[in-house]
């Protein structure tokens, strides 16, 4: 599948990313991915190994009269985001992503294309094959789950990896370098709410809010998007006004993905279905107002149930603290950074939310340069969901990458990219978990930066890359290789 892949340059990237859409990879099912490459690695003739939680390292000797370089780690995740299309059929962990070429970008057929990180792992897959590279000693790092828990750097073995010099190739701007990334952590809220039985005069009503952008929780943040539980929240926080007893709601399904879709059931009188509906209508009207040309395909649709539902609903109580308590909830960018201009600094996002028979889940992904509001933020939910009886826990957090706008690594960067391109790269600090942190934090000898192709759309099944970007890419990446084979 996927054979046009090989018809683009640079093909050896490609060839290796053709194998990455074939081989289902969500996070937490990245074995079979894992067994290719030791397979590919014994064939090439590359050292291999695993540390304890299975993240992969392949070893390739430096060429000859290189070996006193520094030693360089590329490093990559394996797993992607599964994110499809509503209607779209699609098993992630069974099915391969199909691809094509539009406009000089590359999609995927409705669902994530997985050029996060996809790409990254190709290109170093591509520099241990080049024959024609001179280098010094490589190694390569594959991480696992980092879309969903950071676990694969978490639980890095120490004292494991050999390099002075880390190239993290997960970032998705043509033109820039990272330098810095924001932390996170993940706060997780419970809670069993008391419900009552459906009257005989209530009528049970589903509303879906669809047609929504979604986007990266970190690097879109601060974008013009909806995010689809913050709105649908607000649209049953109106109909609190005809008693309104929520039963059920499903929104998002990742907390590092800003929720495209949410969905609910509620009960309400039936002779107030009506006057429902009209104000559901208005109150699209003037959400499509708000979103304005940011994410302009907002739909909300409701439909009468004839059946009764599979759930009680809330009490009308616990139906309007529960909907209180979401509506307050921080959502999206918190504070913009004093220190570097245009960069957010602490933000949430209300990622995935569901109520089934009265139980509750909520999964927000906090995130922030510092570490400190990461606490803080987490706090406050802690404090605002305590008011109702839930349970909040905060759990994978990660530290964040404090910038070295000074180190060796950069400068050559610097020095490479203005060669090749005529212009310095812009250096950034982003609002998104890279792993450099974490990895940081256990290798605090580390020199690193973080640089990528051009990826629009990631953790949505708008994700595209742009194909010149990625020959781009490649190119500075081989001659950052040979400058820091040269350097001693």
């Amino acid at each position: 599948m996927n054979a046009h892949l090989d018809a683009l340059e640079p093909s050896l990237v490609w060839r290796h990313f053709r194998t990455l859409c074939n081989t289902p990879r969500p996070s937490g099912h990245e074995a079979a991915l894992v067994a290719i490459l030791e397979s590919w690695a014994d064939a090439q003739g590359l050292a291999h190994d695993r540390d304890s939680f299975g993240n992969l390292r392949l070893r390739k000797p430096a060429s000859p009269g290189c070996e006193q370089a520094p030693g360089v780690v590329l490093q990559g995740h394996l797993d992607m985001v599964a994110q499809a299309n509503s209607g779209h059929a699609h098993d992630f962990t069974r099915d391969p992503i199909s691809t094509y070429v539009a406009d000089g970008w590359l999609h995927a057929d409705g669902t994530t294309l997985g050029a996060d990180n996809g790409l990254g792992v190709a290109a170093i897959l591509a520099v241990l094959e080049d024959p024609d590279l001179r280098h010094g000693p490589l190694e390569a790092l594959f991480t696992l789950e980092e879309e969903t828990s950071m676990g694969g750097a978490l639980n890095l073995a120490e004292s494991w990896l050999e390099g002075s010099l880390l190239l993290n190739l997960d970032s998705e701007d043509r033109g820039q370098v990272y330098i810095g990334c924001a932390g996170g952590a993940d706060v997780e809220v419970d809670a069993q709410l008391p419900s009552a039985a459906t009257s005989d005069h209530e009528q049970v009503i589903e509303i879906a809010l669809t047609g929504l952008k979604g986007g990266h929780s970190g690097a879109d943040i601060h974008k013009p998007l909806g995010n689809a539980n913050r709105l649908l929240v607000r649209v049953l926080r109106s109909l609190e006004a005809f008693d309104a007893r929520l039963i059920s709601y499903h929104g998002g399904t990742l907390r590092n993905a800003i929720p495209r879709e949410a969905f609910a059931q509620v009960a309400l009188p039936a002779d107030e279905v009506d006057a429902a509906m009209v104000a559901i209508a208005g109150l699209e009207t003037i959400l499509l107002r708000e979103l304005g040309s940011g994410d302009s395909g907002l739909s909300i649709s409701v439909q009468r149930l004839t059946e009764a539902p599979e759930a009680e609903p809330l009490t009308l109580d616990a139906s309007v603290m529960l909907l209180a308590a979401l509506h307050a909830a921080p959502c999206g960018v918190e504070r913009m950074s004093a220190d570097v201009p245009g960069v957010v600094e602490t933000s949430n996002n209300l990622g995935v939310l569901s109520l089934e028979n009265g139980r509750l889940h909520l999964c927000a992904l906090v995130r922030s340069l510092h570490d400190s509001a990461v606490v803080a933020m987490a706090d406050r939910f802690q404090a605002l969901f305590g008011l109702i009886g839930a349970r909040v826990k905060v759990e994978n957090g990660y530290p964040g990458w404090a910038p070295n706008p000074n180190g060796e690594l950069l400068a050559t960067f610097n020095a490479r990219h203005a060669a090749l391109l005529g212009r310095e790269p812009e250096v950034k600090v982003i609002h998104a978990g890279l792993e450099c942190g974490i990895l940081g934090s256990k290798y605090p000898h580390l020199d690193m930066i973080s640089f990528g192709p051009l990826i629009r759309g990631a953790h949505s099944p708008d994700e595209r890359v742009e194909l010149a970007s990625v020959e781009e890419f490649w190119t500075l990446l081989r001659a950052l290789i040979e400058d820091l084979a040269t350097q001693r």
